[in-house]
């Protein structure tokens, strides 16, 4: 029997993190990393990727970035291809990055709506699918873990500026956990989920400029959500000690949805 410890051992895996340069992506990157995995970092932006890359590797993280537009289906899967060429295999995705556009549903951009939804729920969709036919079901298993929202679950506060295609796709999201972790279970490749509440990042920043007090009082815990919150959550759901684990959304959010 393994000793409790060693469940949560990464060495000798490979984990890709999408939206990986900063924020949320890179906290469970280096969550990841610090556990022995090497981390494969992929964002749009290449400076923001290399700065990342070379912060992490500072720490003794194994790590290489990708630079992608992972909205783009030619690109997901070249880009699996490649880091198959670089590594001969992948063990873990992490489905981080995603968009959101802020506008009252009865102005709602077209614009808006694609963007926001061709990146969080169709381009998540194409490169877990890639990753699985590439790595995951050839080698007889992987883990894949999405990062939803509480605004999955919630309608948005009437008291700030509405995101109906984002809380639509973060509910679709929470479902394509569900359905794939079905479908791909007897195949040994499990698929769950992070619900982040309030996180200060460069996303939200203009709504936690405007509503972060009022986020705050509204979280029973008294505090948004910090640099090290998904971390521990994160590894579990990708390790082995979270093995038995698979269709489920965890929620990290200081409690705020319940009350």
């Amino acid at each position: 029997m393994k000793k409790l410890a060693n469940l949560f051992d990464l060495a000798g895996r490979v984990a890709i993190v999408t939206g990986g340069s900063r924020g949320l992506g890179l906290q469970i990157a280096r969550a990841l990393g610090q556990y022995g995995a090497s981390i494969v970092l992929v964002a749009r932006k290449l400076p923001d990727l290399e700065a990342a890359a070379q912060e992490l590797t500072a720490e003794g993280i194994a790590v290489k970035a990708f630079a992608a537009d992972l909205s783009d289906t030619l690109v997901t899967e070249q880009l699996v291809e490649r880091v198959m060429d670089e590594f001969g295999r992948i063990d873990i995705l992490v489905n981080n990055a995603g968009a959101t556009w802020g506008a009252p549903a009865e102005d709602y951009p077209q614009s808006g709506w694609d963007k926001v939804i061709n990146l969080n729920v169709s381009g998540v969709f194409h490169l877990t699918q890639q990753v699985a036919r590439q790595a995951f079901l050839p080698q007889g298993g992987g883990a894949v873990l999405n990062l939803a929202s509480i605004e999955g679950f919630l309608g948005h506060h009437p008291s700030r500026t509405g995101t109906i295609a984002y809380n639509t796709s973060k509910g679709a999201l929470i479902n394509m956990t569900r359905a794939l972790a079905a479908e791909w279970g007897p195949r040994k490749i499990r698929v769950n989920a992070l619900a982040p509440g309030f996180f200060p990042s460069k996303m939200t920043a203009s709504t936690v400029d405007t509503h972060g007090d009022e986020m705050i009082s509204q979280t029973p815990l008294g505090k948004l959500g910090g640099e090290t919150d998904l971390m521990g959550p994160a590894l579990l759901l990708v390790s082995d000690a979270g093995g038995h684990i698979t269709g489920q959304t965890i929620v990290v959010d200081g409690g705020a949805t319940i009350i």
